[in-house]
C-alpha cells in the first residue's frame, strides 16, 4: 500500500496531547495515533527509504519520552518523527509531524567528541570548509533555516580572524524547513514534498557522512 497522507486527526491529536500529556489521554486516543499518525509515517518512510538507502536505514521514533534525566516528566512526545541515517551525527534525513505541521531537516544533530574533532578539522580545511559553506548558503537561499548548537566563543586555538569562524563555533549543524498544517499534509502529495526536500539535503548529508561520520566511541 502507498502513503496517501496523514490522517485528518493528526493535528487535533497532538493539540490534545499538548493540553493533556497523560497516559489516560494517550490510551483513550490510541487508535487515532495508530491510524492517523503512526501508520502513515511508517508508510511514508517505507516508500522513501529505498531512494535514500545510501545514507543508512530508516526508523520511526518511539512515542515515549526518556524522562530519566529530565525535569519535564511528560511521558509522551508531542510529535511523530522518522529518520534515515547511518548513525547519530553522521548525516540524517529527518521528518516530523505535529501541531506545527510538517518539518523536514538534515545534517548533524549530535556530536560525540571524536565527531566534533573531525567536524572542526574538515571546516578548518579550505577545500572541505568552503564546500560546506557553499552548501549551506545554497540551502539558505532556497528557504532553509540553518541552525544548531553553537559555542558562545571560538574554539580553543582558533584565530579570531578565521574565515569560517561562524561554522567552527557549531557543535551541531543542520538545515530545517517547515510547512504549516495544510491540505497537502493529508494528501498523496505530502510524500513528494518530503522527497523533494530530502533530495535538496543530499549533498549536505554526504558532507556530514564523509567528514564527520558515526562516532567510533
Amino acid at each position: 500500500m502507498w502513503f496517501e497522507g496523514f490522517g485528518d486527526g493528526v493535528v487535533d491529536f497532538y493539540e490534545g496531547l499538548e493540553a493533556d500529556n497523560s497516559k489516560s489521554y494517550w490510551y483513550e486516543h490510541l487508535e487515532v495515533y495508530r491510524e492517523h499518525v503512526r501508520r502513515p509515517m511508517e508508510m511514508l518512510l517505507a516508500e522513501l527509504e529505498p531512494e535514500f538507502a545510501e545514507f543508512g536505514t530508516g526508523k520511526v521514533f518511539r512515542p515515549h519520552r526518556d524522562v530519566r534525566f529530565s525535569r519535564d516528566k511528560s511521558p509522551f512526545k508531542t510529535h511523530c518523527a522518522a529518520v534515515v541515517e547511518p548513525g547519530r551525527g553522521g548525516g540524517a534525513h529527518y521528518v516530523e509531524v505535529g501541531t506545527g505541521g510538517l518539518l523536514v531537516a538534515g545534517g548533524c544533530f549530535h556530536t560525540a567528541a571524536d565527531q566534533l574533532a573531525r567536524f572542526r578539522t574538515a571546516v578548518d580545511d579550505p577545500v572541505r570548509g568552503e564546500r560546506l559553506r557553499s552548501l549551506l548558503e545554497g540551502l539558505a537561499a532556497g528557504g532553509w533555516t540553518i541552525t544548531g548548537e553553537t559555542l558562545r566563543t571560538r574554539p580553543r586555538g582558533t584565530p579570531a580572524d578565521h574565515p569560517r569562524l561562524p561554522l567552527l563555533r557549531h557543535r551541531t549543524l543542520y538545515a530545517v524547513h517547515r510547512w504549516d498544517p495544510d491540505d497537502t499534509l493529508h494528501e498523496r502529495a505530502c510524500v513528494d514534498r518530503v522527497r523533494r526536500a530530502w533530495s535538496q539535503l543530499r549533498e549536505l548529508n554526504r558532507w556530514c557522512r564523509d567528514h564527520i561520520g558515526v562516532s567510533e566511541r
